[in-house]
């Protein structure tokens, strides 16, 4: 292969390694820098050419430390954890390597500086934390579930036999009636707990959404005893049954309503 044929394979190889490459001379002038380490320090080898090293990265403390070292002693150096570029407005986590260039019959003629971004591995890093975390967060919260669930199931009990208990009054036994639906729904809510790290499947079943709706405001109207608002009910009862998880429905529609009562303070609808 013609000598000029094989200095431009070489240059395509360089120019198509996924990591920077940046190719020092004796004096530390720089003579090469390929697209990747272009866009890893955010100077093009227009700029770089000749330029010399020190003056292109002060503040890179580190790298010109790594240089200097190796052009001085011949000595391939390398740093995988502490180095961060600033150089393109943005921090860019990279491991460095700097190795002699030699021809060869063994001469010195120069440092190369290898560059590789981890900043795919440093979000790997973090999400693999943040799994860490999360499983710390529900073996806790799976605790707390089971201390929750020993109680609950008391109120339960207690809420049926006031139920068996009370007297043939309609208004009265919509209230136990809703006691023991939201027992359930929070035993709903601490199951989903103990299953923090994997949620459970939508239960879904026909749901009434005008007895979803009427079943909160009953609860609701009762809590804001004593305050200037007026709750209005205009059901279309032409909507049918849907398909839907209730305990699911029942939570979005108590956080909507919880929502506009503190929303419009003590007098509004």
């Amino acid at each position: 292969m013609p000598i000029e044929h094989l200095e431009e394979y070489y240059a395509n190889v360089i120019d198509s390694v996924g990591d920077g490459v940046i190719v020092l001379d004796i004096q530390g002038l720089v003579t090469l820098l390929n697209p990747a380490a272009e866009e890893m320090v955010g100077i093009s080898q227009r700029q770089a050419r000749k330029a010399h090293f020190s003056d292109l990265f002060k503040g890179e403390e580190i790298l010109l430390d790594m240089v200097q070292k190796t052009a001085q002693t011949g000595m391939t150096i390398s740093d995988h954890e502490n180095i961060i570029l600033k150089k393109v407005g943005r921090l860019i986590p990279v491991s460095a390597t700097t190795s002699p260039l030699m021809k060869a019959d063994g001469d010195r003629i120069g440092t190369i500086l290898i560059l590789r971004d981890l900043t795919n591995i440093r979000e790997l890093e973090d999400a693999v934390r943040q799994a860490d975390r999360l499983s710390s967060l529900g073996a806790l919260a799976a605790g707390l579930a089971h201390e929750i669930k020993n109680p609950l199931g008391g109120i339960k009990g207690a809420a049926q036999l006031l139920e068996m208990e009370l007297p043939d009054n309609p208004e009265l036994r919509d209230y136990t009636r809703v006691m023991l639906k939201e027992v359930q729904r929070v035993n709903r809510i601490v199951e989903d707990l103990l299953a923090l790290a994997s949620p459970r499947k939508l239960e879904l079943s026909k749901v009434n959404l005008h007895k979803v709706l009427g079943d909160i405001l009953l609860l609701q109207k009762r809590a804001v005893d004593g305050r200037r608002i007026t709750f209005i009910q205009q059901f279309d009862p032409s909507i049918p049954p849907i398909l839907a998880d209730e305990s699911l429905l029942t939570q979005l529609f108590l956080n909507l309503i919880k929502n506009a009562v503190e929303a419009v303070g003590d007098g509004g609808r």
